[in-house]
Parts: structure tokens; sequence; C-alpha cells
């Protein structure tokens, strides 16, 4: 087991309005190269999921690794869009192919009936020859933090791993089955919901689990927080090779 505990030096859900306009914010911060392409994706249970797709920056002849990355709040369509925009864009710079998924019924991907939607996208996109094979990385911010915890639990072994950017957890949670699973977890130090105060407690559990956590408070930041790709970049590295 390995686990992490830094101090960095960046800032229940937040409600939609609140989030969007964090995410606007940071889209002024942030550089935006990758065009993202809203599509209708066909599952094998005959539902469809609106996903908003960024393929990889650069042009190449091999399959894409995949990403799963969940907006917070609700998980709806402009919250969806925003957040591909601003952090999808950042994996597709680095030759991630990412979908970010519309939650279908304003839950985000939160409980059995959603999380369950997500390996049904993720077959679904493999089936492309653009797409990677094997296993997938999920993501989320705020809420949908909270649902790619969700979705890691029921299945690890189908998944990379999990950038909570942020995410809480507790003992409520059987975080058991994430024993040597891969985390990247970052909160903001000046987090407006109090998931702060929840920072040590949240690394308390994981580490107990045996999760393999890479987690920081980061000083003076808000709940959303522009990305440090100077730790994130070499975790991303970490779980491709394993």
């Amino acid at each position: 087991m390995k686990s992490k505990v830094r101090q960095g030096s960046l800032g229940s859900q937040m409600p939609g309005r609140q989030l969007m306009l964090a995410i606007l914010a940071l889209l002024l911060l942030c550089p935006v190269v990758s065009a993202t392409a809203q599509e209708t994706i066909p599952l094998t249970d005959g539902s469809s999921l609106d996903v908003y797709l960024l393929r990889p920056a650069e042009t190449t002849d091999q399959p894409s690794p995949l990403l799963i990355l969940m907006g917070g709040g609700s998980g709806n369509r402009a919250i969806s869009r925003d957040t591909s925009m601003w952090l999808g864009s950042g994996f597709s710079r680095r030759g991630w192919m990412v979908a970010v998924p519309v939650s279908p019924n304003g839950r985000a991907f939160r409980g059995p009936a959603n999380n369950a939607l997500i390996p049904l996208l993720i077959e679904a996109l493999q089936a492309r020859d653009s797409v990677a094979s094997g296993k997938t990385l999920l993501a989320g911010i705020s809420n949908g933090g909270l649902s790619a915890l969700e979705i890691a639990r029921r299945d690890p072994e189908a998944y990379l791993g999990v950038v909570a950017v942020p995410a809480v957890s507790s003992s409520v949670f059987d975080n058991r089955k994430l024993a040597g699973f891969p985390v990247y977890l970052r909160i903001g130090g000046n987090d407006e919901l109090g998931w702060a105060q929840r920072f040590d407690e949240t690394v308390s559990v994981m580490r107990e689990a045996g999760v393999e956590l890479d987690a920081a408070l980061l000083d003076n930041a808000p709940h959303m927080f522009r990305m440090d790709w100077t730790t994130l970049e070499p975790w991303l590295d970490q779980v491709l090779e394993q």
C-alpha cells in the first residue's frame, strides 16, 4: 500500500449555478485547444447517453486510452459541456480520448442505476477503432468525484484509477474494495462547502482500506481549482504503466 498526503499551494454538492460560474472562471485561466463534439451514444440495454467527446489533440494511428470524466452538481448538459472544455481539454492535450456523459435524470452518476450506465458507455466507446480496449480511467469534479469513486467500488478491476478533484469519503462507504487501487485526490483548503474539514477523515478511511492514495489539501484554493498538472501528469503516467 502506498499513500501520499501533501499540502499544496495552488483553493454535499455545489449548487449548479455556482458550479457553472466557477467552471467559467477557470475556463478564462485555462487555454482550450480541443474541439468538443456532442454525441448520443446508444447503449446495449436499449437506453442512450448524451456525451461530450474530446479526441486527442494530436493525430495518431494508435488507439487512445479512454477517460470517463463526470461533472459536478447535477451533471446536466451545461455543466458537462463546460467540464469537457475546462478539465477534459487538459487530458485530450495529453493523448486521452475524453468522454463527459450528461446525467439522464439530473442526479449526476450517483446510485446503482446511474452507476451501471458507465460500464455500458465504456463498452460502446471501446468498440471504436480509435479507442483503446482494456482498463479505463475515471475522473470527476465534486459530485462527479463521488460518482467516480462509487463506480470504481462496484468493479475496481475494470479501471486504471480515479482522479477525484475534489471528492470526500467516510466510514459509511466500504472502501476496502479499493485496496491497492490508485486514487488521485485534491481538495481546496478554502472549500466553500466545508470539504477541507473532511480531508483528514477522507484520507484516514482510504488509507485504512488500503487505497493507493495520492492526496493533497490545496492551500487557499476554493471548491473548484485550477489543475496542477505537475503532479497529475506523473500520476497518469504511472497508472498507465501498471
